[in-house]
């Protein structure tokens, strides 16, 4: 590798970092950090490019001295402080570090293991086909094996997923099963009837897909789900009839006008270098600023070393990047919010990585600042973004929640390009809502200040651009629940000048175009 500058080892750093954000850091071939949930800051002062990484478990600092890009790698040779000899840093934006090779044989293995357990515990069945071969055409990747098992002139569509692959994976291979069944069914209408869909998955994996297939439409198709203990070939059902068991709980809504007001000379400081910034309280300890969507600092109180007492602190940095700011690094911080607000507006530049950066945010940005862009329904005035709702396998964050002028709860997901998983998500977001707001949790943890909220199940809307909408979501949506009352909504696609809705559809699959609200 090259030598090069501290200032142009500092710039590589920083643009591959500003999109990685759930990248990992490996030290001596080991996970040292997950910018899921890690943060760094990375300094180019005194001819040295400096590389803090820290985390509640560990705090490390690295003198990167030089870097190279790789097949979505950043490889660094770095140096520890008050040591000679370097070693080697690799920041990978791909979470499965397996080799190629190996990630063939573990799905080839599996696929064979798939085809024993079928045999063993459904004899009753022939395996007709199981495949793991990838079909761009139809969506179809290596991750999961597919199949088809047949007794007679009824089949079942299969669906497997290993225990090697990434808990990303596990999660969104409903939404693959789903698109299997329906190609199971196109392709054998004339021989048999594909009554259902049987998915596998690792044992311990289950919670988000199970959550998700409970809402499924149990007319349209009979859906089993399974956890797969691929040492001890073990087999166990999981329960999907109960749609009221799910494991979510919510967080309590901060006391917005309290923590403005507690954090007033931060929101001050902040606003006097980007005036008209976005100012969003996450708690009754911490505001964060963005701006068109895009955070780059926060206020916070934070614990004083050697003492019992809380101090106000503002941290900035876009994404998993922070640095506290202070006296020394104010011109930094300056340069910072002016380069957002220069770069990041409707007519910025493109190919700049601050333009780029978390586009569903800018979206969400415009739709929270009027709701009623999406639907002359929804109410303006109240309205939460960035909801946490978490549950056994993740924490979810719900885009938008809101409510209709006759305060019935709303959902809104937002994609601002395409994206196979939009359906499932929604359902995933709207399932959650409906769990909480069936047992009154919503006025009771401070959300909707008082306002009497209707019994009715929430509306789901789920927004994309028109031209960036994945062809399989007609199909997806065809198999959610007939109680989940959802809207599409195609908006055009320079909606980063202005949201406007150009067509809608509902589940009797009719298109209203123009942006008059639904009936």
């Amino acid at each position: 590798m090259a030598t090069v500058t501290p200032q142009a080892l500092t710039r590589t750093v920083q643009d591959f970092l500003s999109e990685a954000a759930g990248a990992v850091v490996l030290e001596n071939g080991a996970v040292a950090f997950d910018l899921a949930q890690s943060k760094y800051s990375i300094s180019g002062e005194y001819n040295r490019c400096l590389l803090h990484l820290w985390s509640a478990e560990r705090n490390s600092v690295r003198r990167v001295l030089d870097a190279e890009i790789k097949n979505g790698t950043l490889r660094l040779a770095v140096q520890r402080l008050g040591q000679t000899r370097p070693s080697k840093l690799e920041i990978c934006r791909e979470r499965d570090r397996r080799s190629p090779t190996a990630r063939r044989v573990a799905r080839a293995a599996y696929e064979q293991k798939l085809r024993r357990t079928l045999d063993r515990h459904f004899p009753e069945f022939k395996v007709i086909r199981l495949t793991s071969g990838v079909d761009l055409e139809k969506s179809f990747g290596p991750i999961y094996a597919r199949g088809l098992v047949r007794q007679g002139r009824s089949a079942f569509a299969v669906l497997g997923v290993n225990a090697q692959e990434t808990q990303a994976s596990i999660d969104a291979a409903l939404t693959f099963g789903i698109l299997w069944l329906e190609v199971c069914r196109q392709a054998q209408a004339a021989n048999v009837l594909v009554e259902g869909l049987k998915m596998f998955v690792p044992n311990g994996t289950s919670a988000l897909v199970r959550e998700r297939m409970a809402n499924l439409n149990r007319d349209a198709a009979k859906w089993a789900l399974f956890e797969l203990d691929e040492g001890h070939d073990a087999l166990v059902e999981i329960d999907c009839g109960d749609r009221g068991n799910v494991a979510t709980r919510l967080v309590h809504a901060a006391d917005d006008n309290a923590a403005r007001e507690r954090f007033r000379a931060s929101i001050a400081t902040v606003q006097e270098v980007l005036p008209n910034c976005e100012v969003a309280v996450l708690s009754a300890a911490e505001v964060v600023f963005r701006w068109r969507g895009l955070e780059f600092a926060r206020a916070r109180l934070g614990a004083i070393p050697g003492s019992f007492r809380n101090a106000e602190e503002i941290v900035f940095g876009v994404g998993a990047e922070e640095r506290v700011l202070e006296r020394h690094n104010q011109n930094t911080f300056a340069e910072l919010a002016h380069c957002l607000r220069d770069t990041r507006h409707p007519y910025g530049a493109r190919q700049d990585p601050l333009w780029r950066l978390r586009p569903e945010r800018w979206l969400e940005s415009l739709v929270v600042g009027d709701v009623s862009v999406v639907d002359g329904r929804l109410e303006p005035s109240c309205r939460y973004s960035q909801v946490p709702a978490f549950s056994a396998s993740d924490r979810a964050m719900i885009d938008v929640l809101t409510t209709t002028h006759a305060g019935r709860l709303a959902v809104v997901e937002l994609k601002a390009d395409e994206d196979i998983h939009l359906p499932l998500q929604g359902l995933d977001y709207w399932s959650r809502v409906e769990w909480h707001h069936a047992r009154g949790e919503f006025p009771r943890f401070g959300y909707f200040d008082g306002r009497e909220l209707s019994a009715e199940k929430p509306l789901l809307f789920l927004v994309a651009p028109a031209l960036h909408v994945h062809p399989a979501t007609d199909t997806l949506l065809r198999y959610l629940s007939p109680e989940i009352e959802w809207e599409f909504v195609g908006i055009d696609e320079r909606w980063r000048e202005g949201v406007k809705v150009v067509f809608r559809k509902w589940p009797d699959r009719s298109v209203r175009h123009g942006s008059e609200s639904a009936a």
